[in-house]
């Protein structure tokens, strides 16, 4: 089996999917679907790719099928599916977790900020799936749901908050990962950002890769130039003059996709050190509009960015789920701050 290269995905999309592309030979005999693959793809089980198969992330010639279809010559086989958890040994712990929804097949979080959600270097222990992990453990019946693990088919960073959808059976979460592998899921963000707009709403359209300079962070290309294609819309929701408050809608899903694309507006994120936005980028140099910006920072010392809604397809009932929470209260009292300091002061170009 050839994996596709020419249509590579991002460094979160790397770690959570897996994506394949085969050509049918020639001279392949006819061979039920599921078998095939099993043989194609030999470390993956007859249910994973039977799941696959019924959450349509496996495609004939871009086309849904089933189990039995008949593999026939010169056959295109798409497959996404979500990659396997590389430790089944994460440490439970208990956690308070703020649920918005659970059912059997899934569960929509409140994220707050400062919690990493997937452990990794630095990070092994006091994550959210290390939480997930003892709170399916604890759930009732588990002989019927030997299966349940934390299920994560989208990230959101340490700092920001909000929204993220768990899934709790193989089922929901090969599913899942199709629909934000193919970006059809709905995601609104809230952010606070250096500067003003000339526009009410606007598209920002460039790729993103990782950063020339720095390999960690990622950057923003021109289109056509490197990386994946990435599109933010966003709206202006209220404007302070020095900052704005906007929501930012993503047609696409990439890793730091919303943190980028504000910079390359030179209009970072209020707080965010790592793509430049922990500056006084406008404003006066008057030390008391200085102060002013400490006082913020005292307030919500931390990026000002928060997954507000999310709405995907239900695995199984096929429901349109639709969720919305509101933003923190440490973000709701900077921007009164804001509020307060625009209706008393001036605010001029500078």
């Amino acid at each position: 089996m050839q994996e596709d290269h020419t249509e590579l995905i991002d460094a979160e999309e790397q770690e959570l999917y897996e994506h394949f592309r085969i050509e049918v030979d020639k001279g392949q005999k006819p061979e039920r679907l599921d078998k095939f693959l099993m043989q194609k793809m030999a470390q993956t089980s007859r249910n994973r790719i039977q799941n696959g198969i019924k959450a349509e992330s496996i495609l004939i010639n871009n086309k849904p099928t089933k189990n039995n279809y008949t593999v026939k010559p010169s056959d295109l086989i798409t497959v996404v599916l979500p990659r396997e958890p590389k430790d089944r040994t994460l440490k439970p712990e208990p956690m308070d977790l703020d649920i918005v929804f659970e059912d059997a097949d899934l569960m929509v979080i409140n994220k707050p900020h400062n919690l990493v959600v997937h452990p990794g270097v630095g990070n092994w222990t006091g994550t959210l799936v290390n939480g997930l992990v003892h709170y399916f453990s604890a759930l009732p019946n588990p002989a019927k749901s030997n299966e349940l693990r934390p299920g994560l088919v989208h990230r959101i960073d340490k700092d920001t908050t909000g929204l993220m959808v768990v899934a709790k059976n193989d089922f929901a979460m090969t599913h899942l990962a199709k629909q934000f592998f193919d970006h059809s899921i709905e995601r609104h963000y809230q952010a606070l950002v250096w500067g003003d707009f000339d526009a009410d709403e606007g598209t920002i359209d460039c790729h993103v890769d990782r950063a020339t300079a720095d390999r960690k962070l990622m950057g923003a290309f021109p289109k056509g130039d490197r990386g994946k294609h990435a599109i933010t819309h966003y709206k202006v929701l209220e404007r302070f003059g020095y900052v704005s408050l906007i929501e930012c809608h993503l047609e696409t899903g990439r890793t730091h996709q919303i943190r980028v694309h504000m910079q390359y507006l030179k209009q970072p994120i209020f707080n965010d050190e790592i793509y430049g936005g922990s500056r006084i980028l406008r404003g006066s140099l008057f030390n008391k509009y200085k102060q002013f910006i400490e006082n913020c920072r005292e307030i919500m010392p931390r990026l000002c960015l928060h997954a507000k809604s999310l709405g995907f397809i239900h695995p199984v009932s096929g429901q349109k789920m639709y969720f919305e929470v509101p933003i923190p209260k440490d973000y709701e009292a900077l921007l009164d701050k804001w509020r307060s300091y625009v209706s008393t002061k001036p605010i001029d170009e500078d």
